[in-house]
């Protein structure tokens, strides 16, 4: 069931890193389908950092100090490379004279970058911003999770997402819409904290409470209701309510899609999101995301050599757009990202026994949101027989 329950986790990657390359490369007005792709890895990413700092508090050799150093390692050896590989290609080449603004993307603040702009330029480094939100999220979260008191964190998480919600309410009365209000913090810690309340409450819970289990239907009712009406023309007002509803609406649903296949979905849809191509595109998800808006950008550069139009959204730029990308990420995670993620085995999140055994946390370890999280496999035993929680590398 645990390797069953991993395969699921990269269904759900794939979904995600599909929605944006369908956003990114085909719809003529596909925008929110990538936006939502990106609150799933959020949603994904919340879950899987919390759940795994939770299950290393409640190990016996459990030190503060060791498993915050071993966390920034390891995320440091699964983010780092590959992200700074494309800001140095990015700089080599000076796509969409981006060189003047590397330094914004090289310290994670490229959703500062955009929303002071107000504009996304340059294009070829648009999606950093939810990278930067992600970055901004571990430098914190981690501190909270690690030192709080325990019965505290799911109160944390909830005031995070009230929060967030009421920072959305602020912005009808700012005028316009900018970037501002999609890029900066608060605007994504709800589905971050929607992720993190799920491990916070799963770790003890086995079932679903009750205004869940009868609320996530109406509320993925009004959702898909809402964006139906996105392309209808609406008054000033009706359209932020849309767009809160848009936001918020969603979380709810994404976030028992996300539990449920933490723990295993059956039927036809568990059997569906462990089809071999779905996860092996979880797998390489981190990749794609990455690497998908360089690799159109130099697509677009050589269309005067292609046979097919990659210069506007549709079938032509998906395929070949879509399928170099693929094939880059593919080779990266190979023979770069596969070798470095395995030296996270030297960062367990306990120390080993002294008798020399490997800690149950040393090769802790799965992608999140087209990025890299650790990923626990979900166990049903109660907590105190969490205490060995064996958790593994599927990435």
């Amino acid at each position: 069931m645990r390797i069953a329950r991993d395969r699921q986790l990269d269904g759900l990657r794939a979904i995600a890193v599909t929605m944006v390359l369908y956003g990114h490369f085909l719809a003529d007005d596909g925008s929110y389908w990538g936006h939502m792709g990106v609150r799933l890895f959020f949603v994904l990413s919340g879950f899987l950092i919390t759940r795994l700092l939770l299950d290393a508090r409640e190990d016996a050799r459990f030190e503060p100090a060791t498993a915050l150093k071993s966390f920034y390692a390891r995320r440091a050896l699964r983010i780092f490379p590959p992200y700074f590989a494309v800001l140095g290609i990015v700089w080599l080449i000076d796509l969409e004279r981006s060189k003047t603004v590397l330094a914004w993307h090289a310290l994670y603040l490229s959703n500062f970058w955009y929303a002071l702009q107000d504009a996304w330029t340059p294009w070829v480094l648009c999606h950093t911003w939810s990278l930067s939100i992600e970055e901004q999220f571990y430098v914190v979260w981690p501190l909270i999770v690690l030192i709080a008191p325990r019965r505290s964190i799911a109160a944390i998480c909830v005031g995070v997402i009230v929060c967030s919600v009421a920072y959305r309410f602020y912005w009808p009365f700012t005028g316009e819409p900018s970037l501002a209000r999609d890029l900066l913090p608060p605007a994504s810690m709800d589905a971050l904290a929607s992720g993190a309340l799920l491990a916070a409450y799963r770790s003890e819970n086995t079932a679903w409470p009750q205004w869940a289990r009868l609320s996530w239907m109406p509320l993925l009712g009004a959702s898909v209701f809402l964006f139906w009406l996105r392309p209808a023309t609406l008054t000033p007002m009706l359209e932020w309510l849309a767009w809160i509803g848009l936001e918020v609406f969603p979380l709810l649903p994404l976030t028992m899609l996300v539990g449920n296949c933490s723990r295993g979905i059956g039927g036809y849809l568990g059997r569906l999101t462990e089809l071999p191509p779905l996860t092996a595109l979880g797998r390489i998800s981190y990749g794609v995301y990455l690497y998908h808006a360089i690799v159109l950008a130099l697509a677009v550069k050589a269309q005067p050599w292609l046979p097919v139009n990659v210069s506007e959204q549709g079938p032509g730029r998906f395929l070949v757009a879509g399928a170099a990308t693929l094939l880059i990420a593919s080779i990266s995670w190979q023979i770069f990202e596969k070798p470095l993620n395995a030296l996270k085995r030297h960062f367990p999140y306990v120390r080993p026994r002294a008798s020399g055994a490997v800690s149950a946390f040393t090769n802790a370890g799965a992608r999140v949101g087209g990025r890299d999280a650790e990923s626990p496999a979900y166990l049903p035993e109660p907590v105190s027989s969490r205490k060995s929680l064996q958790t593994s590398d599927v990435q």
